[in-house]
């Protein structure tokens, strides 16, 4: 916009307009409204593609346009990278292809097509994706449209219970990073994460409960509406253990969970933790896995068997150093099988980890292709949930993605 009084530039006076009717549109409406922007713009053709649930695909949310591969597309390679491509056409024209991302999480893509492509263009381009990445998480929260757009299968109901209650899969700030990937995606029984952000903190929880049924999504929903409960009323991690034990022992008595809950100190790196019956947390330092670095005594899980356990819950402590990750897992990841029929284990999964990384991928993109090539190998048929959580402190550098 132009400083003082003077008139707003015409070429981006539509950036008003499109602020003012994003937030009144129906989620339906966005092809229509990305359309009148396009024009505004001069762009021949302007596409916004969600990523499916399970990242394989960009699903168009205009009618009629074909869907594109993750792995293999320009559109696709922006999405992995965070960063803007262009592709040249056969007629001439140029796409381009700007990533959406609200805060850390990827969203999808935007494509973008035009005879040409120059610094002000692309500015707006920018502009446009990053206002359609805000209208789609403000909208997709209760748009039936949206989240059958990002489907490519039949939802199954715990999954679709559980789903209801799961955070984005990546937040962060300067000083952090969260990330996670779950499958089966549409048929997840009792497995769920759990991470938030305070000024000071990041919270981050694992919860693996037992069986693979309606029982277990519901014993996992009492668990993650338990800890947020405590945490949001200002309690401590032992509290937040409490408050899921008393709550399942007198609802669901029949049921437990494990779970990892997590507190990271932004500011020192301290990180604390409970551990109730679940598989310890992992410490990623310098490229190398400090085997046993994290691991306590075990503590029972949650639910009924706390019955017969006296103790309170041992609250943990360890001091990150700058670049740490913590990885935390779910059994499902590590006794998942190969195409050898050999356990996938511990050691190939924490290698898998440090070798994306350290090749400079994106921590989500490094859990989106482990998760993938678990499944790949099992024929898409997993014998148990499993989920892959990977905590991040850096203080001082920024991990959130930058302008395309």
């Amino acid at each position: 916009m132009a400083s003082g009084s003077a008139l707003p530039d015409p070429g981006e006076r539509w950036l008003d307009e499109l602020l003012v009717e994003a937030h009144a549109a129906a989620p339906m409406d966005l092809p229509e409204l990305v359309d009148r922007c396009a024009t505004a713009l001069g762009l021949d053709r302007t596409v916004v593609y969600l990523v499916d649930i399970q990242q394989r695909e960009l699903i168009p949310l205009t009618a009629g346009m074909p869907h594109l591969d993750v792995d293999s597309t320009a559109g696709g390679a922006a999405y992995r990278a965070l960063d803007l491509r262009i592709e040249d056409s056969d007629d001439g024209a140029l796409t381009a292809w700007l990533p959406l991302i609200d805060g850390a999480e990827r969203l999808g893509v935007l494509g973008v097509r035009a005879s040409d492509f120059n610094a002000a263009r692309l500015r707006r381009c920018r502009m446009l994706a990053s206002v359609l990445s805000m209208t789609i998480t403000s909208k997709r929260a209760y748009s039936d449209s949206l989240a059958r757009r990002a489907r490519t299968e039949r939802m199954m109901l715990p999954a679709e219970m559980l789903r209801a209650f799961l955070p984005p899969r990546t937040i962060g700030n300067a000083r952090a990073l969260s990330t996670a990937v779950l499958e089966p995606a549409y048929e997840i029984g009792g497995d769920a994460f759990d991470h938030s952000l305070t000024r000071s903190t990041l919270h981050v929880d694992i919860f693996d409960s037992m069986g693979h049924d309606l029982a277990a999504g519901l014993t996992t929903a009492v668990a993650l509406a338990g800890c947020r409960s405590t945490r949001r009323n200002g309690g401590d991690l032992p509290e937040m253990a409490d408050t899921i034990d008393k709550a399942l022992a007198r609802w669901l008595p029949e049921q437990f969970c494990t779970g990892v809950l997590t507190q990271l100190d932004l500011a020192s790196g301290l990180f604390r933790w409970c551990n109730c019956g679940h598989p310890p947390p992992l410490l990623i330092r310098g490229g190398r896995v400090l085997k046993g670095e994290l691991e306590r005594p075990a503590q029972p899980p949650m639910g009924s068997p706390n019955r017969f356990h006296d103790s309170p819950r041992t609250v943990h402590e360890a001091q990150l150093e700058p670049a740490d990750r913590v990885l935390l897992y779910t059994d499902g990841v590590v006794e998942s099988r190969m195409n050898d029929q050999s356990e996938f284990g511990l050691d190939r999964f924490t290698s898998s980890i440090i070798r994306a990384t350290a090749a400079g991928e994106l921590a989500p993109e490094a859990l989106r292709r482990l998760i993938h090539s678990i499944l790949d190998a099992n024929d898409d048929r997993l014998r148990d949930d499993a989920t892959m959580l990977l905590v991040g402190w850096r203080p001082g550098v920024d991990w959130r993605p930058g302008p395309a």
